[in-house]
């Protein structure tokens, strides 16, 4: 196996320093909350978001004069993105059933999907403001059937933003709030006089918000671990450097720490690409954010065969992978590691993440080796249920689950079932008798 990086990112310990910072910056905000409910909240809206209002939930009047001021183009996008979601999202939920079987005569197995309770949805603004998170996380769990929902962003120019208020009406949340990173996230885990806590986070955000929901997880539910956007190329000679460049550059301005990785079997390829990467730096309006991304976390790896490109693909499991060669079917086929994948040189991560169907809250850190992203399936809870409905099955299970409990010493466990035994069976079953 030969594999060359004609490009490497930033060394991993480097990497590892830089969360070590974050992780204790949001411990200290998590207990600022937990002790001071709304008035550390506050005081870190002012800190970050200088932005101090009556009330950060929004009321109704003011959910209406924010979106009066989304243009009529702009909200018949969110309205098209939103059918288009929700298409995808009502398919799939329709996929999953509740059960109900008869395993032997009498005995009735069965599952039911039951939605989580209570939900906060977090979508980011800053440099960026994420409409599009409003329609992954709001609209998938109302499809769902999530009976409460409530969604922050932060402030956008000092107010909130339009377009994201009006995602998130139109979507389905029951509340709006407009506070920002960690204080928004911890206010609606932990609770405070105001905000009553939710059963689950989800949503995306930068390494600080990332770094919140990984110390809430247990407290309370989460989507996934989500780290920093994160694209994957792999791509053969059947395309060109530039639209390789430009989809690398399409992700790496999400933030200067959002890997873009190139994987080719074409040494052409490589290196038009690099050539390309440093023409559109030069013109790219972002590349500011982009060109320092490429820098410290951007990759090229050049392998001999696809077969190595898929070995290394799966191992780096990354988020977006888009596949773009003379066999995409066999990648789809291939690939096990992954958040979401492109098939195609027609396809894209942009419609992806804004408007295609499919949710863009997708796991990172090679978190796709044991995770899918966001779905309408991760607000719901599968609760299995039993019931034995004739003396003879109660008797048969009894007698088994009695003689394998005292296989493990449970004398209290084995008499749970002795008792029935006993009394849907009568002695003559062989049961275990340690427990009688």
């Amino acid at each position: 196996m030969t594999i060359t990086r004609l490009k490497r990112g930033k060394p991993e310990a480097e990497r590892a320093a830089d969360d070590a910072e974050v992780r204790a910056t949001v411990e200290a905000v998590l207990a600022d909350i937990t002790a001071h409910g709304d008035a550390a909240v506050r005081n870190l809206s002012r800190r970050f978001d200088r932005y101090d209002p009556p009330s950060f939930r929004l009321t109704p009047s003011e959910i209406e004069a924010a979106m009066q001021k989304v243009a009529p183009r702009d909200m018949e996008d969110i309205r098209f993105a939103q059918t288009q979601i929700r298409r995808f999202a009502e398919a799939q939920r329709a996929s999953i059933t509740d059960i109900e079987v008869e395993t032997l005569p009498g005995v009735i197995l069965g599952h039911r999907n039951i939605p989580v309770q209570s939900v906060g949805c977090y979508v980011p603004g800053g440099k960026f403001p994420m409409v599009a998170s409003a329609h992954m996380s709001v609209l998938t769990a109302t499809v769902a059937g999530v009976p409460r929902i409530i969604a922050s962003a932060p402030p956008v120019g000092g107010e909130p933003h339009p377009a994201i208020v009006a995602a998130m009406h139109l979507g389905g949340a029951h509340e709006i709030y407009v506070m920002g990173g960690m204080q928004a996230v911890g206010a609606m885990a932990i609770g405070t006089e105001t905000i009553a806590p939710v059963d689950m986070l989800v949503g995306p955000g930068n390494a600080y918000v990332a770094e919140a929901k990984r110390q809430l997880y247990g407290r309370v539910g989460i989507d996934l671990f989500a780290g920093p956007t994160e694209t994957m190329l792999i791509a053969d000679d059947t395309v060109d450097g530039e639209l390789c460049a430009t989809d690398l550059l399409g992700q790496a301005e999400h933030g200067y720490n959002s890997p873009a990785c190139l994987i080719t079997n074409s040494r052409k390829l490589a290196e038009d690409t690099l050539a390309q990467v440093d023409r559109l730096l030069q013109i790219l309006p972002t590349a500011a954010t982009a060109s320092v991304s490429w820098r410290d976390y951007g990759e090229v790896i050049l392998c001999d065969t696809h077969d190595e490109m898929l070995s290394v693909a799966n191992d780096m499991a990354y988020e977006h992978v888009q596949v773009m060669t003379d066999r995409d079917d066999w990648y789809l086929e291939k690939m096990h590691s992954y958040g979401a994948l492109f098939l195609g040189p027609r396809t894209n991560v942009a419609n992806g993440d804004k408007v295609i169907g499919t949710n863009h809250t997708l796991p990172t850190r090679r978190a796709g080796r044991y995770t899918g992203g966001l779905w309408v399936g991760k607000f719901l809870k599968t609760h299995s249920y039993q019931r034995i409905t004739t003396d003879a099955a109660a008797a048969e299970i009894g007698a088994y689950g009695s003689r394998l409990c005292m296989l493990e010493g449970f004398v209290g466990h084995a008499e749970q079932c002795n008792i029935r035994v006993r009394r849907h069976g009568g002695r003559n079953v062989a049961y275990g008798t340690a427990a009688e």
